[in-house]
């Protein structure tokens, strides 16, 4: 799936406006309506609702919402932000037809006209949209912060209005949802660690727009979902054999930390390669052989790895987990980055060796993987300002060295050479914990 601009939205729109034969009307009342289903789907409905409006297009969805509630017997009231200057010709009409079946319709003048808002109510965010290019003040931001002390339920729909989607909204106020309910795809601020205050839980809602745009559109951002996996996925054969499915190496471990190279291992192994040698110190050869006995052994050194043995049989090089920082080990990595040619995943202690010396990291050869958490990847190319600025920088530094850089999160970015960034949706909190990083350096193997 891909994650479109703000740009891109807009002419998404428009592009389906025209192929379908619709008015910009009838495309708001489906993402209306799509509202409305999701709200009664999750029981919503049953409180005091509250939809407060701009005046753009976002301010007309809200409206629209406001009248399909009406309609359908269910108590809601409008609150229209007064900034002094008209609607947009939808929020105008939504609100002409809301005039006829509601007279509970109420205008923000200024912070004196801010209703009291009650826990148990449902507040319905529809200010500003994902069209937003400066940050909220005035009586917006006043409005902003009046719904986020509330202590309320608010859902957003599309986006939460003070939050850029192309940009970092940390300097700025926006609104703090509960939930949004974005429209068709997901917004590239929704993969930002810093907006998570923002969005709450972000939800899909479909409103029909053009397959064609969305299939001829470029993006050089997409979100892995199951038909991406389906496209690149390759089934084992029936008759397959170990001999078949990869010689792997794993250089890792050192005393005291070979829990983590255990790891590295089991990940590897469990994740469909045919052989695995792990190359260990001696320290830790009882503690592989016995936790992985899958495994082959390299003893390599006493306490640290010390040398690697390459082989043409290998095809495909882990290295990092647990296996220390010391002058021997950064002399196995430069031996490895300059004398192994097929591909190889660096993690752990091979980025912190990589961040102590440029040169190493200068040296990473054409089509390495690379995984760093946050602090790894700060630590290798220094620190960002911002999560936007943070992947600015990683999809810079992949072209630059034609590396693929894992920037792992609760959405993980692979960033290829191409400047393609895919992010992954499927980790979860849990995994925020010790070793989660070496299993993850074993699977990619």
């Amino acid at each position: 799936m891909k994650i479109f601009s703000a740009k891109q939205i807009r002419a998404w729109d428009q592009f389906t406006i025209s192929e379908q034969q619709i008015t910009s009307a009838s495309l708001m009342e489906r993402a209306a309506l799509a509202c409305y289903t999701w709200l009664l789907n999750h029981d919503m409905t049953n409180r005091p609702i509250m939809v407060f409006c701009g005046k753009g297009n976002n301010g007309g969805d809200g409206l629209a919402l406001v009248r399909i509630l009406l309609n359908n017997n269910i108590p809601a009231t409008a609150y229209i932000l007064e900034t002094g200057k008209p609607g947009t010709e939808d929020f105008q009409n939504n609100l002409q037809q809301l005039h006829h079946i509601s007279t509970d319709i109420h205008f923000l003048q200024s912070d004196n006209f801010f209703p009291f808002i009650k826990t148990d109510s449902l507040v319905i965010d529809a200010l500003f949209g994902t069209g937003l290019n400066k940050p909220l003040n005035g009586i917006a931001r006043q409005l902003a912060i009046h719904i986020n002390h509330s202590g309320a339920t608010v859902i957003s729909i599309d986006v939460p209005s003070g939050m850029f989607i192309d940009k970092s909204t940390r300097a700025h106020t926006a609104i703090q949802a509960t939930h949004t309910l974005a429209f068709q795809q997901v917004k590239l601020a929704f993969m930002m660690p810093e907006n998570y205050r923002y969005t709450g839980e972000f939800h899909l809602l479909p409103i029909g727009l053009s397959e064609k745009f969305e299939t001829m559109e470029r993006s050089r951002y997409e979100l892995v979902n199951p038909e991406l996996i389906r496209q690149i996925s390759r089934p084992i054969s029936k008759f397959a054999h170990k001999g078949e499915r990869g010689h792997a190496a794993m250089v890792g471990g050192s005393f005291g930390m070979m829990g983590a190279a255990v790891l590295a291992a089991k990940g590897c192994l469990h994740s469909g390669v045919g052989k695995l040698t792990c190359h260990t110190p001696d320290c830790g050869y009882q503690v592989m052989q016995v936790s992985v006995p899958e495994a082959m052994c390299k003893i390599t050194g006493e306490h640290f790895p010390g040398t690697f043995e390459h082989s043409d049989r290998y095809s495909g090089i882990g290295m990092g987990p647990g296996i220390g920082t010391n002058k021997k080990t950064k002399q196995l990595l430069m031996e490895i980055l300059t004398t192994v040619t097929v591909p190889m995943v660096l993690d752990a202690d091979a980025l912190n060796l990589l961040a102590a010396d440029s040169q190493l990291l200068h040296m990473l050869p054409a089509g390495t993987i690379i995984t760093p958490h946050i602090g790894e990847f700060e630590r290798l190319f220094g620190p960002a300002a911002d999560d936007f600025e943070r992947l600015e920088t990683a999809i810079e530094k992949a072209a630059t060295q034609q590396i693929y850089i894992i920037l792992k999160g609760h959405y993980t970015a692979v960033i290829t050479p191409g400047k393609m960034v895919y992010f992954n949706t499927t980790g979860n909190a849990g995994m925020a914990k010790a070793g989660m990083g070496d299993v993850l350096t074993g699977i990619i193997t």
